[in-house]
């Protein structure tokens, strides 16, 4: 099948309705298009949504972990422990505050971070903070991770970017992605190729007003309009109903990481449908494994984490390359010839040449031993049950297996 618009099936897209067109009009017809009433009532939602006290909205899910790590007050001379496998903003966000990153390794077979990767990884270390990451929507044992590190002191900050409406974690089915029970702060992404979507952007949940507060102030660039909070008082005195006309103060360094109100009024809209966006992803799922076993060993899905009920962000499948005699490159190029896309995730970041150059070489063998078979297959809710047989019946092809 030819590569064109029409027939390529990406290996993620977003879900848009006439809702969605509708809302986001709607904002663009009001009054406010940056910082209005929709910032503030997709923050509202978002914490209801997720179980949280405080959900703060920003541009990205990538200035959501900074300013989660800003809020914390990382600097030079702490560390915070990563996942070797991820997307290399949870390692950044620790760089952008002058804090050094300690990498842990991953279980080889869900890519996930482990409580013992991540005591192995820390033994010995001062620790400020931990990044677990829920990868492709299937939460870490949090629990697990949770208890190392405050035996070692640190915070926990969740990279929630994949796991917006997932569900339970290993020994605490009822715990939701974001309610913040074994974390100081979650932090999501709403990228269009994400479960759901507002163009750009991302959120930070949290149960701590002080830490929400200054996350808030923050993206803002650290802006402060209160007059009680000034250095010069005396311009108190020329406030009008508590504001200045003109005058503010910044005692720190901020950033702007707004989001607007044309952005939350779509993520407000692909909010509600976030339930039905799970179920559809759940269904894909399921058909996958089905259509998928007939090529095992050589293809395998990643292992399913107990207690978990995830929105699955991502479908990623296990191959061995080398039983199956053709390479990973060649098998995507193969998929797309036949109008499939497919994604790699990820690069072990301690790979990627920065780190690789500020740290050294690192062993992660459950991260190389991920990486080498991981492959992920196009899932996206506008998907048919068709779609699947078509992505399964190429990748057969691609590897040279029969069905």
């Amino acid at each position: 099948m030819a590569d064109t618009a029409d027939s390529f099936l990406p290996y993620g897209r977003q879900s848009l309705d006439a809702d969605d067109i509708a809302a986001v009009r709607r904002a663009l017809e009001s009054d406010f298009l940056t910082t209005g009433p929709e910032v503030a009532a997709f923050e509202a939602e978002l914490a209801t949504a997720t179980g949280a006290a405080e959900a703060v909205v920003c541009s990205s899910g990538t200035a959501g972990l900074h300013l989660a790590a800003a809020a914390l007050e990382l600097g030079p001379g702490d560390a915070v422990a990563v996942p070797a496998i991820t997307f290399v903003a949870t390692a950044n966000c620790a760089r952008y505050c002058g804090a050094d990153v300690v990498f842990t390794d991953v279980d080889p077979d869900s890519g996930l971070m482990t409580p013992e990767t991540l005591e192995t990884a820390i033994a010995g270390k001062e620790i400020k903070a931990v990044l677990p990451v829920h990868l492709a929507g299937q939460s870490c044992d949090m629990t697990g991770i949770s208890e190392i590190a405050r035996k070692y002191g640190a915070a926990v900050i969740e990279d929630a970017a994949h796991a917006i409406g997932t569900t339970g974690a290993p020994g605490d089915p009822d715990c939701r992605i974001g309610d913040n029970r074994h974390s100081d702060m979650a932090a999501f992404s709403f990228h269009p190729v994400k479960t759901m979507t507002s163009g750009e952007g991302g959120a930070v949940t949290t149960n701590d007003a002080g830490m929400a507060e200054a996350m808030r102030r923050l993206r803002h660039h650290a802006m402060s309009l209160d007059p009680e909070n000034w250095s010069d008082s005396g311009r108190r005195e020329e406030a009008i109903d508590g504001r200045h006309p003109w005058y503010y103060e910044t005692a720190q360094l901020g950033f702007n990481y707004r989001i607007t109100d044309i952005q939350c009024a779509l993520g407000r809209s692909q909010l509600r449908k976030l339930p039905g966006f799970k179920a559809r992803r759940s269904a894909l799922m399921a058909r996958y494994t089905n259509a998928l076993m007939p090529l095992a060993p050589t293809v395998r899905p990643i292992t399913r984490i107990p207690d978990c009920d995830p929105a699955w962000h991502l479908c990623p499948v296990l191959i061995d390359f080398e039983e199956a005699g053709v390479s990973r490159a060649d098998v995507m190029r193969r998929m797309r010839t036949a109008g499939i896309g497919t994604q790699v995730h990820y690069v072990p970041v301690p790979d990627q040449p920065y780190y690789r150059n500020l740290y050294g070489p690192g062993d992660y063998p459950g991260a190389q031993a991920w990486y080498e078979r991981t492959l992920s297959l196009p899932l996206h809710p506008a998907m048919k049950d068709a779609d699947v047989t078509r992505v399964t019946d190429a990748l057969a092809a691609a590897l040279n297996l029969s069905l």
